[in-house]
């Protein structure tokens, strides 16, 4: 005999219907709270914004995964859900970062390396700039491209963070463990922090996440006496994920970048240690284009929904789903930036094939040509040319030069150092 099922008492069963013709009516609002995964200070704007609450956080904790970062004392404890909306996202994540779509086939035409070189140091200068750093791309990706040393304060992030992301690229598959965190803690604050708090947790609780603006204190992490059972309970929840167990890989990284913000385990460095561990858990986890990205990028243009989903999640009795929202947003919009890169470059090249068949003409020069059609009355300089490329002033003066030799373009004096370069009498009829 099947087993009947237990009587619902009439007061349950009336409550029952009273919620599902509360949702009926406001199924629309809900939809959104669902897909936003909104927080009560948007949802009180709504109508029957307290009946809208009260649904959601109901659903939202019967649907609830706990996660334990475990510490002798006790647990860091976290919950979070994800909903339809959020697992069509992570579906798409998954085809386009890993699975579906082949590098081949994305960055076809491209040079993959010179773009890696160009996305990881993107990445380097963007996160720096989310802490404070003040410099443009031009000058930092000049300073990467040709090894000089960082001028100050700033330009030094940047290149910590540029070897921080060549060291987790090199060591992507490996587990993590207490002494990597050292090691990458070191590396991004090698010479901008006194010596005795690089690569080390910090043995005070005088570090407070602050608003810069107010100075009102916004978040108090752990106390530093807990650091080194609660890092080692990370470094166990980042390395493991069971299958009786399992979570998302998007969604984990999302945790562990939002376990180091948390925890704050340093003394500072603690937000770009925590997007190089979400950085390093994807690559693990088979998101190659993870590499070819700037998420960093998308932050800093976003930076006060960043810093609010941290927010919501400690107010909302540690609900780390706002924070993985977030950086699932950021993932798909860092996507579709690439996307329309890639869309941008293959088109240059195909304007550039036409330059490119002629004899002896480089990728340089097929560029200078290029522009001078689309505008008759540019002209170039060599110092121009030396920044456009980031190239010697003897590579930018011999291209130049190549050009004007084969009536390409004219060379005229503007004084006795500098000459400017146009259209020159043979142009047109080269394409002929």
């Amino acid at each position: 005999m099947i087993e009947r099922a237990p009587k619902i008492e009439l007061n349950e069963q009336e409550e029952l219907i009273r919620v599902a013709n509360a949702l009926n009516q406001i199924s629309s609002q809900f939809k959104k709270i669902q897909k936003e995964y909104l927080y009560w200070d948007k949802i009180k704007y709504l109508q029957h914004s307290e009946n809208l609450w009260t649904i959601t956080k109901t659903l939202r904790k019967i649907n609830q995964r706990i996660i334990l970062i475990e510490e002798s004392q006790k647990s860091l404890r976290l919950e979070y859900n994800t909903n339809d909306f959020l697992q069509q996202k992570l579906h798409y994540l998954d085809f386009n970062f890993g699975a579906g779509l082949q590098k081949e086939q994305l960055l076809t035409d491209l040079d993959k390396q010179d773009y890696l070189k160009n996305a990881l140091m993107e990445e380097s200068i963007f996160s720096s700039m989310i802490e404070g750093a003040t410099t443009t791309r031009v000058k930092a990706k000049d300073m990467l491209r040709k090894n000089k040393k960082p001028k100050n304060k700033s330009e030094q992030m940047i290149l910590n963070n540029y070897k921080t992301i060549q060291y987790i690229s090199e060591h992507q598959d490996e587990a993590i463990s207490k002494e990597k965190l050292y090691d990458i803690h070191r590396l991004v604050t090698e010479n901008t922090l006194e010596d005795e708090n690089i690569g080390v947790f910090r043995d005070n609780n005088e570090v407070n996440v602050v608003n810069e603006i107010t100075g009102e204190i916004v978040h108090t992490p752990p106390n530093f006496e807990e650091l080194e059972e609660l890092m080692s309970s990370f470094c166990h929840f980042f390395n493991n994920n069971p299958k009786e167990d399992f979570i998302h890989p998007i969604v984990k990284g999302s945790i562990l970048h939002f376990l180091i913000g948390y925890i704050h385990p340093f003394v500072d460095g603690n937000g770009r240690t925590a997007r190089a561990i979400f950085y390093w858990y994807l690559l693990k986890n088979g998101y190659w284009l993870t590499e070819y990205l700037s998420i960093s990028r998308v932050i800093l243009k976003t930076k006060t929904q960043y810093e609010k989903a941290y927010l919501y999640t400690e107010i909302d009795d540690m609900d780390v789903t706002y924070f993985i929202h977030y950086q699932v947003k950021v993932l798909l919009r860092a996507f579709e930036e690439l996307k329309t890169y890639v869309a941008k470059k293959k088109k240059e090249q195909s304007k550039l094939s036409k330059y490119l068949k002629l004899e002896n003409i480089n990728e340089r020069q097929a560029v200078i040509l290029q522009k001078i059609e689309e505008d008759h009355n540019r002209f170039f300089t060599v110092k121009e040319i030396e920044n456009i490329f980031s190239i010697t002033n003897q590579t930018a003066r011999t291209d130049i030069e190549e050009l004007v030799s084969r009536g390409f373009l004219k060379k005229i004096a503007v004084n006795k150092k500098t000459s400017n370069y146009w259209k020159g009498d043979k142009f047109d009829n080269a394409f002929l």
